[in-house]
């Protein structure tokens, strides 16, 4: 069986080299990789023609069209049996490729591989990152086999004919998250289950590294959470209530932040708490960035039109 990896990538030249100097170790041979550039803002290109003794094509689109769109046209490229979406900033173990192909022998059916995230040494991954991560495999793995499909994300693997079956990413999800989330539901509604892999668990050069950048994602996470809700209106158990619905201190200190929180206003207030964090005690600390985290995601949900001008 061939492979085919769909590398979606955005001013990731200096992400890329990691990434193809594991895939220059992988165990198994018969493998291709599609690199799709969207939009060659720090000369990516020339970064992949260095690693021309590799089965490696590029496609290089002139701007910026977005994730769905790359993901989409290195899917359509693609020439082997199993489908596999690598992202740029993941470090595939050296039996990466052999390990997605060995998931497909059986059954049909989705592959998921867990991110391990490699976090900067900061006050936020001291606090809250590293445990934040921990917490999200536990979840992952408690989660039930009918509902692992939320997981779908930047490892994951599918066959050709899956891919036929199941479509195209959705175009909708133009701006940041989801899309991957959309597709996991999509192979489910097919009639395929997605499988959580423990042996594909890859490493992750994650981009939020701060409070700041994390309640961002999070306030657009909350964006895209609103849209996928939308357009599956009746097919699927709601993703989750758009406000905590009880009364627990906790809670309604959510929803207040919340009710005052932009994009804008999380890039702000996160990097105040950045600032802070080195002289408050670490539970303070990790309580004041998951405070902010949480509401900048109800706030993106409850804010879902408008706010690219904010952005």
């Amino acid at each position: 069986m061939k492979a085919t990896l769909v590398i979606p990538s955005r001013g990731g030249a200096r992400r890329l080299p990691v990434l193809l100097e594991a895939l220059s170790k992988q165990s198994y041979a018969d493998w291709e990789a599609v690199v799709v550039i969207d939009g060659d803002i720090d000369d990516s290109a020339s970064v992949v023609a260095q690693y021309h003794y590799l089965p490696v094509r590029t496609i290089v689109f002139p701007k910026n069209r977005g994730r769905v769109a790359a993901l989409n046209a290195g899917f359509d490229a693609s020439l082997g049996d199993v489908l596999i979406r690598c992202d740029d900033d993941l470090e595939p173990a050296p039996d990466f490729v052999e390990k997605h192909i060995a998931a497909h022998l059986g059954e049909p059916c989705g592959v998921v591989g867990l991110y391990k995230n490699i976090l900067d040494d900061t006050p936020y991954a001291e606090v809250y990152g590293h445990d934040a991560d921990e917490r999200f495999r536990r979840e992952a793995y408690a989660t039930p086999a009918e509902q692992r499909w939320r997981y779908w994300a930047g490892n994951c693997s599918m066959t050709r004919h899956t891919w036929r079956e199941v479509g195209p990413y959705d175009p909708r999800f133009r701006a940041y998250g989801w899309e991957d989330v959309d597709y996991g539901f999509r192979i489910v509604e097919a009639g395929y289950p997605v499988v959580l892999e423990p042996s594909l668990e890859t490493a992750h050069y994650a981009a939020a590294v701060s409070t700041s950048s994390r309640a961002r994602r999070a306030f657009l996470s909350g964006q895209a959470r609103f849209l996928f809700d939308s357009i599956h209106s009746g097919e699927v158990p709601h993703s989750g209530p758009p406000r905590p619905k009880n009364t627990s201190p906790w809670n309604i200190a959510t929803n207040l932040v919340a009710l005052c929180t932009t994009y804008s206003s999380a890039r702000s207030t996160g990097h105040a708490i950045d600032f802070v964090l080195p002289r408050l005690p670490s539970q303070v600390g990790s309580k004041l960035v998951a405070l902010l985290v949480e509401a900048s995601a109800v706030a993106g949900y409850s804010r879902p039109h408008g706010a690219k001008n904010d952005v």
